[in-house]
């Protein structure tokens, strides 16, 4: 399986290199020879141990080398001498962006220094092309920058997604990623977000995966920090087929803090597995961490987090959770909550819960007339609001929930596919169609 990435990583080389820019190109080699040494990942490799990689590998897809197009967005790299009120901060990786000192540097943020991992090696190898988020030293962007990914084809195709996003010093934006799917083909999607938060910045990120159960999705996140940085993160997952998610954050300024939000409704043959590490390196920092499941039929979902307290860490605070509802006998979910710590000044907690609806509560509701699907419908709702309700945009938040009492009841999406249109966007559309 691993022979049938590394010779189509032989046939579209020359291709690639010649799309791309020369940030990406440098670092091609070395990141295929990390993924032959490492292999697809098996069940064998403790953070994919709940994921059957190779099953969602094996088919022959088309790799879509169409190049990256933003609606109405200037490819405009130096943002220095922008007003404070501009938006988007959106374009297109190319060999030098402007740093908070207007002097330009290679972006060696593409390249990582982190745990090494046979996707993400993957994902840089294939990449031909990449966005970049930057927003510039005491900039707020004042509307969410979004970007919808849309996949569409006549055959079966993978799509391998870069973003890298720097939010300068004293910095502050909303992101929101959403995908969706157009057609009834397979869809493999690599994807790969770095996130550099410099000292002061704020981050609001939110990812929505809204597309179909031949959908296939493969999404490694990366975020380091620097002082006094609050970053949040959401992840929602509402239609798919088979979905795997990591997220690895690296707290590496004092006063830092993160917040991991995740929300999962999942039926029939679905899987999603969410794969998370925090790693508190530094004293003073803080981390706060709930996911919720809804799993019904025959799927399966998975949560493994792992909080790292350095050596000299002290004064940590973490907090990590995860519960699921099981709303049949035949769904399955799996968790391991971990916790490593090397200090011994801190305050931190995990916990988990693996349950079955409330058949009291259920009984309550039926002798009040309510109907038993509705009745079910209810509790699942109220089970994941608690992740909804933590989440700061308010329009977003306020759809969501929309959104998720139709997918509880299982009605069917719009054809039109217009689920994210009442929310405000970045100025200049912000579409990245695949």
């Amino acid at each position: 399986m691993t022979n049938q990435y590394t010779e189509l990583y032989e046939e579209v080389r020359e291709l690639l290199e010649k799309q791309s820019c020369s940030a990406l190109n440098s670092v091609r080699e070395e990141a295929m020879a990390t993924f032959k040494s490492l292999g697809l990942p098996t069940r064998k490799v403790e953070r994919y141990r709940y994921t059957d990689v190779k099953k969602a590998f094996e088919p022959n897809y088309g790799l879509s080398l169409a190049p990256l197009t933003i609606k109405g967005v200037p490819y405009v790299y130096a943002m220095k001498d922008a007003p404070i009120d501009v938006t988007p901060y959106y374009n297109r990786v190319v060999d030098a962006a402007v740093t908070a000192d207007g002097k330009p540097t290679t972006m060696r943020e593409l390249k990582g220094e982190y745990e090494p991992d046979a996707l993400t090696a993957l994902n840089t190898a294939l990449a031909h092309d990449a966005l970049l988020i930057y927003v510039p030293r005491n900039t707020k962007a004042e509307t969410p920058i979004r970007i919808e990914n849309i996949l569409s084809g006549e055959q079966d195709t993978m799509i391998v997604r870069r973003v890298l996003v720097v939010m300068e010093e004293c910095s502050e934006a909303t992101v929101f990623f959403v995908d969706h799917v157009k057609s009834a083909q397979r869809f493999l999607t690599l994807q790969v977000i770095e996130v550099v938060a410099k000292d002061g910045a704020h981050l609001d990120m939110y990812e929505l995966e809204e597309t179909h159960e031949c959908c296939n999705r493969f999404s490694n996140l990366y975020v380091k920090t620097g002082r006094d940085v609050t970053v949040r993160h959401n992840n929602l997952t509402l239609n798919n087929g088979v979905t795997r998610n990591g997220v690895d954050v690296y707290l590496q300024g004092e006063g830092a803090e993160v917040y991991l939000n995740g929300a999962v409704i999942a039926d029939r043959g679905q899987h999603v597995d969410n794969n998370t590490i925090i790693d508190h390196q530094v004293p003073r920092c803080t981390s706060n961490e709930l996911y919720k499941y809804v799993i019904d039929d025959e799927a399966v979902a998975a949560f493994a987090g792992k909080i790292m307290v350095r050596e000299g860490a002290q004064q940590t605070s973490s907090q990590e959770t995860n519960n699921n509802m099981c709303a049949s006998s035949q769904a399955r979910a799996y968790t391991q909550p971990m916790l490593e710590i090397y200090a011994d000044d801190v305050k931190c907690a995990h916990g988990s819960t693996v349950g079955v609806m409330d058949e009291a509560a259920l009984f309550y509701m039926r002798q009040r007339g309510i109907p038993l699907e509705t009745a079910r419908t209810l509790l699942k709702t109220a089970f994941i609001s608690q992740v909804i309700d933590a989440m700061r945009w308010e329009s977003f938040r306020d759809r969501l929930h929309i959104l998720v009492d139709k997918r509880l009841a299982k009605e069917e999406r719009c054809g039109s596919c217009k689920i994210c249109s009442p929310l405000p966007a970045s100025t200049g559309g912000g579409e990245a169609a695949e």
